[in-house]
């Protein structure tokens, strides 16, 4: 059950409703009627999104960081919805379970994302030359590096935000880990 009141999209007023009615039109998802409790909350989750829409990092590399980022911090309602959206953007679901294993190996250049992408977590963003060099080596770039990082600050936001709230996974249920 979760702890903040779920806004009703058919009910809501002001700028959440303009919000829902907009830019969310269509994707009425637990995670945004818990944060419609706030349009800055809102706001915030769509500004970001929308920064990384136009960035240079593909959809298949944003869910696998998301799917990274999931895992690390036990939020089973992004794990599900990552595992949904990265299948949309071409992950197979061997490399959504893979990734949020930190194994992937089958692509290069994603195992070498995953591994970026942990660095980050595991070492609270201190990462070292090498994580840095190892991540540019597979042709990623410094503008990629910066889109990593805004990627693993929406998806903190939204795995915090779910555990705070107690949001109900309205997505299908993943596989577990072996």
């Amino acid at each position: 059950m979760p702890r903040l009141p779920v806004v009703d999209p058919a009910t809501a007023t002001g700028p959440v409703k303009e919000i829902f009615d907009g830019p969310l039109k269509g994707m009425h998802i637990n995670l945004f009627k818990g944060m419609a409790n706030s349009p800055t909350g809102l706001k915030a989750y769509l500004g970001l999104a929308e920064a990384l829409a136009a960035g240079s990092l593909s959809d298949k590399e944003k869910e696998t960081i998301a799917l990274v980022i999931g895992e690390a911090n036990s939020c089973d309602y992004c794990v599900a919805a990552h595992t949904m959206l990265g299948k949309k953007a071409g992950l197979t679901e061997d490399q959504t379970v893979a990734a949020r294993k930190g194994e992937l190996s089958d692509d290069a250049k994603l195992a070498e994302l995953v591994n970026f992408t942990r660095a980050i977590v595991e070492k609270k963003g201190f990462v070292d030359e090498a994580d840095v060099d190892a991540f540019k080596s597979v042709g990623y770039s410094d503008a990629n590096i910066v889109e990593v990082v805004v990627t693993f600050t929406l998806n903190t936001y939204t795995n915090y935000f779910n555990h705070l709230n107690a949001t109900e996974v309205d997505f299908p249920a993943v596989p577990a880990l072996a």
